[in-house]
């Protein structure tokens, strides 16, 4: 029983030497900084003392002051963190201000650019607009200024051509008069093809009509001899040295209503072709007014020879190399 009273008072004790040695902890971490040489110094003078507390002190002090030295050396070193803690906040503040003012002048360039463009766009669109306006009203003008004139050309332009309509067919009229004066009074020459025999037509130039005779052949001749075959106007054609040469008997029943060579100096030109051209050109030049057939008929015949003598050419009244060169047409 006795044992058990001492162990509640030793124990009763300790604690109180805890509670009373924690107190003293404190006030001594906040008046001086903690060092490892006063602590060593606190446990030797605990350890130095002959006072019978001390004593006491000594095997349970040590736990105390390492406990209290721990505290004091763990809490400065805490202490020192919650500065810079406290400023992060505030510097994370100052960082999001900054970058609130960089987005707004950001902005703000934006803005004033856009209006800028804005503005430069409106400009440029007015000045188009203007342009085009302008155009416009000189184009009205210039019309309004022209339009008269031109109904005016036209006018004479339209006046001036029906007169010369009038004209041409007043001087083709009096060109044929005159073309069938000449021929009636060369009948011979132009109805007889025989006539090419005469000393005229004796000449390099003349030579194909001068040598000119009718000869029948079958249509094996013909092919068998000739190369170039043609059918014009009803009948065949065949092609040697610059003229086309009607081929008599290649159809027994046929009948050439011109009998005589047709000068065209290519064998790409048919008789035909010729024939046509030639006409056209003496109803322009006021010898001809029947139709543009292609035919070596009486009515073209009689203009080629009124042509032939007013040209001082020699009257073949059918298509030869000078009158083909007169025309303009070789």
């Amino acid at each position: 029983m006795k044992r058990i009273v001492l162990l509640t008072f030793i124990g009763s004790l300790a604690l109180a030497l805890t509670a009373f040695g924690a107190p003293q902890a404190k006030k001594a971490t906040r008046s001086a900084k903690p060092t490892s040489t006063q602590a060593a110094h606190t446990v030797s003078a605990a350890r130095s003392s002959h006072v019978a507390p001390a004593r006491v002190s000594r095997s349970i002090g040590p736990g105390v002051a390492t406990r209290s030295s721990a505290r004091a050396s763990t809490v400065p070193g805490n202490r020192m963190v919650p500065p810079r803690m406290r400023s992060a906040p505030a510097m994370h503040r100052a960082a999001s201000a900054k970058t609130l003012a960089r987005s707004r002048a950001a902005l703000n360039r934006e803005r004033t650019v856009a209006r800028a463009n804005t503005a430069r766009t409106a400009r440029t669109q007015a000045a188009r607009s203007r342009t085009a306006r302008n155009l416009v009203r000189e184009n009205a003008v210039q019309r309004n200024g022209t339009e008269p004139a031109r109904i005016r050309n036209e006018r004479v332009s339209q006046a001036t051509r029906a007169a010369a309509r009038r004209n041409l067919t007043v001087n083709r009229q009096r060109n044929l008069t005159f073309a069938h004066n000449v021929l009636r009074n060369r009948a011979g020459d132009v109805r007889v093809t025989n006539n090419w025999r005469n000393a005229r037509f004796n000449g390099a130039r003349y030579a194909a009509f001068y040598n000119y005779q009718r000869t029948w052949h079958d249509r094996a001749w013909w092919r068998s001899n000739f190369t170039t075959i043609v059918f014009v106007g009803g009948g065949w054609w065949a092609w040697w040295d610059g003229y086309w040469y009607p081929c008599w008997g290649y159809v027994a029943s046929y009948w050439y209503p011109y009998d005589g060579p047709i000068y065209t100096g290519y064998a790409t030109l048919t008789p035909g072709r010729v024939i046509v051209e030639v006409q056209q050109q003496l109803g322009v030049d006021g010898y001809y007014a029947g139709p543009i057939d292609g035919r070596m008929g009486p009515q073209t015949r009689a203009g080629i020879a009124a042509f032939q003598a007013d040209n001082g050419l020699t009257v073949t009244s059918t298509i030869d190399q000078p009158t083909l060169q007169t025309l303009g047409l070789a």
